[in-house]
């Protein structure tokens, strides 16, 4: 039996996030003083980092490969095929200059992992788990100078790990695991209301190795790759 996967429980996040940051450019502005004292070492520092919240698409490899098994009896072959969904990020980015910049982010994302076995063509062993992703990355940055059809474009790419929490209510009984990830990151801002507040299109890729939950009935070590388009809307103090 599957278990139905709601992606759109991530939005509610996803909306307070894109509240508040227009809840700070509204603020900004409401406060704005032409006559106003000359920035701090502190606002300067600041005028350096923005925020962004975006919806994301995922959609995940199906990968497949022999159980790397050595107390098998008779070696099988595992299929593990994610669903599609939709989830949500937050990205903190620092930009000193257009080529120097870093940024850190966080992605989640609930989606069906698929689990078959090629020795099971009755499907007795098929069993699926509803599975909670939480990213946590950092990398590098870029802002070239020139636009890009009206958008100020980006490139980044950064590592960090992918936590694989299955939920208890799929009854799969499979614990928490976290792999080492890797990324990369292009698109474009265009500003809605001088350089402050604007929308953020991007696409970017996630490198990790399958989860198997430490299973070795699921160890088929082979790397899947999560294809994510991203919308959202920044913030910059």
């Amino acid at each position: 039996m599957a278990f139905p996967v709601r992606p759109f429980r991530s939005f509610p996040v996803l909306l307070s996030a894109v509240l508040f940051t227009g809840g700070v450019v509204s603020s900004a502005a409401a406060q704005a003083d032409p006559g106003a004292a000359p920035q701090t070492r502190f606002d300067r520092v600041l005028s350096h980092f923005d925020f962004a919240a975006s919806a994301v698409g995922e959609f995940d490899t199906t990968v497949n490969g022999p159980v790397q098994n050595k107390l098998a009896v008779t070696p099988n072959s595992l299929t593990e095929h994610p669903s599609s969904t939709v989830g949500a990020m937050g990205t903190i980015r620092f930009q000193k200059s257009p080529w120097v910049g870093g940024e850190f982010n966080y992605r989640w994302a609930k989606y069906n992992y698929t689990f078959t076995f090629a020795n099971d063509p009755q499907n007795l062993l098929k069993f699926y788990t509803q599975n909670t992703a939480n990213e946590y990355t950092v990398g590098y940055i870029a802002h070239p100078a020139h636009q890009l059809f009206g958008f100020k474009p980006f490139v980044g790419a950064g590592a960090g790990t992918v936590e694989f929490k299955p939920s208890r209510s799929s009854g799969s009984g499979l614990p928490v695991q976290a792999r080492a990830a890797y990324y990369y990151t292009v698109g474009g801002d265009t500003p809605f209301s001088g350089d402050r507040f604007g929308l953020r299109l991007g696409f970017r890729q996630v490198f990790y190795l399958a989860p198997d939950f430490g299973q070795n009935y699921l160890y088929i070590k082979k790397l899947a790759i999560s294809s994510q388009p991203t919308v959202g809307f920044y913030v910059h103090f």
